[in-house]
């Protein structure tokens, strides 16, 4: 069985910069046994960050490839801070806020981008935990996606 470092390996991504906070706030915090991550955004590899409003200027498949970038994003914070991804031993929890216009009714499609991520680097049993996915009419810096997560240690 491969590890999750391997399995990430594999997917041929890459690591975004962990980000600096923007706020009075920790990133990552270690309480006991559990990670929590602070609500990431749409970070790139190049420190800039994807913008826009899904259902305004951009899609729903633009928003998923966003999700899945803030996905990037706190694995690069939890890589920084604990040295591997081989550490987490699963994903408790996911709450996905997408920015979007009111009509907008595909949230949960939209957060599937990290959901599908981590599950490919923990496994399905261990990398999809409870989550929510909910709509903002706006996000920090124009955002489309802003994720939180709460992980346990292995």
């Amino acid at each position: 069985m491969s590890t999750p470092e391997e399995r990430f390996a594999a997917l041929n991504l890459e690591l975004p910069p962990p980000p600096k906070p923007i706020g009075v706030y920790k990133p990552f915090l270690q309480v006991n046994n559990f990670i929590y991550v602070s609500g990431h955004g749409t970070v790139q590899s190049d420190g800039s960050l994807i913008i826009g409003r899904i259902g305004e200027d951009m899609d729903i498949e633009a928003g998923k490839m966003a999700a899945q970038q803030v996905g990037l994003a706190i694995l690069a914070t939890l890589k920084a801070n604990l040295g591997s991804l081989n550490k987490i031993g699963r994903v408790i929890k996911v709450l996905g806020m997408v920015g979007c216009v009111p009509e907008f009714k595909a949230h949960p499609y939209v957060i599937n981008g990290c959901s599908e991520l981590f599950a490919k680097v923990w496994g399905e049993e261990k990398g999809i935990g409870v989550r929510s996915a909910v709509g903002m009419g706006s996000l920090p810096d124009g955002i489309p996606v802003e994720i939180e997560a709460m992980f346990e240690l292995a």
